[in-house]
């Protein structure tokens, strides 16, 4: 619950200063703000906002990003890369924890395969040191799989 609640904060102070902003140049970089926040992990409400519903349908990158971390996946970014900035490593780092939350929604057990084809990480061993140590939600290692519970809990 406290969890909660501290992504509940984190939300609303995003929504709250997307809500003043009016240029693109500023709701482009509060964007890659929010994207590069560590503990911000829901993006639906800013999304949301009428300022920044006014980019959608424009070439708008930032805009792009924003729903890339609200409902996409690396391997979305990785295909559309040539069209979206490049991404630090905070970002990176969130997009893919993001991934495996996606993923485990869909799947209840994935392959080892699978994952690594989907982070891009290239042996089990850095696939099993990210799920234990940078994944947010819990994962259990398996032999015949990897199966994660939990949820963002927003």
């Amino acid at each position: 619950m406290e969890i909660e609640e501290g992504q509940a904060q984190v939300i609303q102070k995003f929504v709250n200063k997307a809500s003043t902003l009016e240029t693109t140049s500023s709701l482009a970089n509060l964007i890659v703000e929010a994207t590069s926040h560590p503990s911000l992990f829901a993006f639906s409400e800013i999304l949301s906002l009428p300022n920044i519903l006014q980019l959608q349908g424009t070439e708008d990158s930032a805009y792009i990003l924003l729903r890339l971390f609200g409902y996409g996946t690396w391997r979305d970014y990785k295909g559309n890369s040539a069209m979206l900035p490049k991404l630090s490593q905070d970002q990176i780092l969130k997009l893919k924890q993001l991934t495996v939350v996606t993923l485990s929604g869909t799947n209840k057990v994935l392959s080892y395969n699978k994952l690594q084809e989907e982070l891009e990480v290239s042996n089990v061993r850095e696939l099993e040191d990210f799920l234990k140590n940078d994944c947010m939600i819990r994962c259990n290692l398996q032999q015949r799989g990897i199966s994660c519970m939990g949820s963002l809990g927003v």
